[in-house]
């Protein structure tokens, strides 16, 4: 279950060092929004999109399998795709297996990714929902750890590692 009192600063803080060996430090790339037809404005956008696993989901997914004891069961996650290519990238690199649940409105490009990675992808049901149900059911019958994208303290303080990579990198950042 959820506390969010125990997210904090601090606990993201140690955790950036351990998860450092399998995450990237992605680069941070200032365009000006006029080169794409709006008021002249400099964004800076973090490319997460070249993370392992193609989004910063792989931070939360490590997290998870580094505080967590993994059962000989392996993981279990519901994804409508970048949650669950992170979660199979996480188990691949640390040794686990890994079962994704998806539903069936997920992009093909994101299907392949989750079996490149060698889980075991299950599609169940029309939509997230019920892909969710059926990984909890998967993780109640068979004894793996089920790892929610959003839901889960662990998940929500590797995404805060993101924040400790943008501060280090825009030190004069104002708002985001």
């Amino acid at each position: 279950m959820l506390n969010s009192n125990s997210i904090t600063r601090e606990r993201i803080a140690a955790m950036e060092p351990r998860i450092r060996p399998f995450v990237r430090h992605t680069p941070v790339l200032r365009v000006d929004m006029a080169d794409f037809g709006r008021p002249p404005l400099a964004v800076d956008l973090k490319l997460e999109c070249l993370q392992h696993s193609g989004s910063f989901k792989a931070r939360g997914a490590f997290t998870n399998l580094l505080e967590r004891p993994v059962p000989a069961a392996g993981v279990v996650a519901a994804s409508g795709g970048n949650h669950g290519a992170a979660v199979a990238y996480a188990a691949m690199r640390l040794g686990h297996k890994a079962t994704i649940f998806v539903p069936e409105v997920s992009p093909p490009a994101k299907l392949e990714r989750i079996r490149g990675y060698g889980a075991e992808l299950v599609v169940a049901g029309a939509r997230y929902a019920e892909a969710l149900a059926a990984s909890e059911d998967f993780a109640e019958k068979s004894g793996a750890l089920q790892i929610h994208a959003f839901n889960q303290e662990e998940t929500l303080v590797g995404q805060g590692t993101l924040g400790l990579e943008i501060e280090a990198d825009l030190p004069e950042l104002d708002t985001l």
